[in-house]
């Protein structure tokens, strides 16, 4: 049966009409009425930790709430995501993985929703401040038998590991990750600019949430954020939640990528979609979180995590970053989506993944009228 949906279209600003059959996309064309609000492809985020009190980490763990958790991030708008798997124990780690497989294999929706999943660590650097919330005890070296290990325990899915690339041999690393066809991508480090490009010369392609993950206090020049913002084969992750990058930083940095090279990424954390209040957690202990989305370690100015939804990353990026609203959406959806089988796109074969919403100059969220996933309404 064919439906269609109807907005205009915030990357050309025309109104158009896209009918679904299944869970692809048939036609895409002119609307033939007036219509009302924004129509635009499902948001794809590539780092996501947990949302709406679940998360793909801890002990709690389990295909049940990996489940969940895809249709809690549905229904703010994200339609597919990458399950994020950071810096733990080996076993624990693991055991996030097998989840995530199994969630996969137990439920159609959850397997179209999860392109692959995203380590963040362990391989990150053991400084202060590079390693952000990372617990130190298990930031180890890269090993290519562990990346092996970690594929046998979820059948393949791993498909973006985030490493410092300061270690020796991580250029071999790099290499041989790339072979399997998986991305390596740059993020909490201190590492040389030399370093850097080592590791992009080697196949590196992406910078996780670039500008953060990093030293409060940075030598002027050189230093490993200029390296990776000149650096034309990276394309940056940016958490445009009005917390992680003050709005200057953020139009410098997007601006020097160029639209085309930068993406958004929630990097939300299991509180991000909760209710303001103090909350107890793991990591950190107690934690403040605002009725604007700041999540911070309680009686300090110090983030304890992202806690906004990817949907609300792109109404703020458009005044923190200084661009149109078809810029922002692209960043969070065609730009993430070329690394994730091509997802985030209004044209015929595409998945059936659309966001309807409201949203005009100054607001600084979407409004969600309707959201549609493998062609199916949420």
């Amino acid at each position: 049966m064919t439906i269609a949906y109807s907005g205009v279209d915030p990357s050309t600003g025309r109104p158009v009409t896209v009918r679904l059959d299944g869970g692809h996309i048939v036609d895409v064309s002119a609307a033939e009425a007036p219509v009302d609000g924004w129509l635009a492809p499902g948001f794809v985020d590539l780092q996501v930790n947990g949302f709406a009190g679940l998360d793909v980490n801890g002990p709690e763990v389990s295909p049940e709430v990996v489940v969940e958790l895809g249709r809690a991030l549905a229904a703010a708008g994200t339609t597919s995501f990458a399950p994020t798997v950071i810096t733990a124990a080996e076993d624990e780690m693991v055991a996030s993985l097998r989840a995530i497989a199994a969630a996969r294999e137990a439920d159609q929706a959850t397997r179209d929703a999860i392109p692959f999943v995203h380590v963040e660590g362990p391989h990150l650097s053991p400084e202060e401040g590079a390693r952000g919330v990372h617990p130190v005890e298990h930031i180890r070296p890269p090993d290519f038998e562990e990346f092996l290990r970690w594929e046998r325990a979820c059948g393949g899915l791993v498909g973006i590991v985030t490493l410092s690339p300061h270690y020796p041999g991580t250029a071999d690393y790099v290499r041989a990750v790339t072979q399997t066809g998986v991305r390596v991508s740059l993020g909490h480090t201190a590492a040389s600019p030399e370093q850097v490009t080592a590791a992009v010369d080697a196949g590196a392609v992406l910078s996780t949430h670039l500008g953060n993950g990093a030293a409060a206090m940075l030598p002027r020049h050189p230093n490993h954020l200029w390296t990776q913002l000149s650096e034309d084969r990276l394309t940056a992750g940016f958490i445009a939640d009005g917390h992680h990058l003050p709005s200057d930083a953020l139009t410098a940095m997007v601006r020097a990528k160029g639209i085309e090279r930068s993406l958004l990424v929630s990097d939300s954390v299991a509180l991000a979609g909760c209710e303001p209040g103090a909350y107890e957690t793991p990591v950190g202990g107690t934690v403040d979180l605002s009725a604007d989305g700041r999540l911070s370690y309680a009686g300090t100015p110090y983030l304890a995590g992202a806690a906004r939804s990817l949907a609300e990353g792109v109404a703020s990026a458009v005044g923190l970053a200084r661009i149109g609203l078809g810029d922002a959406v692209r960043m969070a959806t065609a730009n993430p989506g070329r690394f994730a089988g091509d997802r985030g796109v209004l044209r015929p074969g595409a998945r059936a993944d659309l966001v309807l919403f409201d949203w005009a100059p100054g607001d600084s969220v979407l409004r969600l009228r309707s959201v549609v996933r493998s062609g199916r309404a949420v």
